[in-house]
């Protein structure tokens, strides 16, 4: 299973980025997949899932902010971030809830006052 995401970038507050995944080594098409974050001395929390169907479920401190979507032909999973703040601040993690569960490298999202 690989799992490498991209896009986390530096911007300012209000600004937007968009981050992919893109997977391989696994059957995309019925595997959940979800993004998590996590900032400095906290711990990672889930963001947003995206469920085989393409059903998502956010946490309520990116709910109306940011969209996840999957597109199950080119085996990837974007997380589209707007009207993002400083608290957003953190390494952004892709995650398949397959059997073991897989996780990518993160790419850090970076956003300024």
């Amino acid at each position: 299973v690989q799992l490498q995401a991209s896009g986390g970038g530096m911007v300012q507050a209000g600004g937007s980025l968009r981050l992919s995944c893109e997977a391989r080594g696994f059957n995309f098409r019925i595997i959940p997949m979800a993004w998590y974050r996590q900032a400095p001395g906290k711990q990672r929390e889930l963001v947003a899932i995206t469920g085989t169907g393409g059903d998502t479920n956010y946490a309520d401190f990116v709910k109306g902010r940011f969209t996840v979507s999957r597109d199950n032909v080119r085996r990837i999973v974007h997380l589209q971030m707007n009207s993002l703040q400083p608290e957003d601040t953190a390494v952004y993690y892709c995650n398949a809830k397959t059997r073991n569960g897989a996780w990518g490298r993160g790419t850090l999202v970076t956003v300024s006052s």
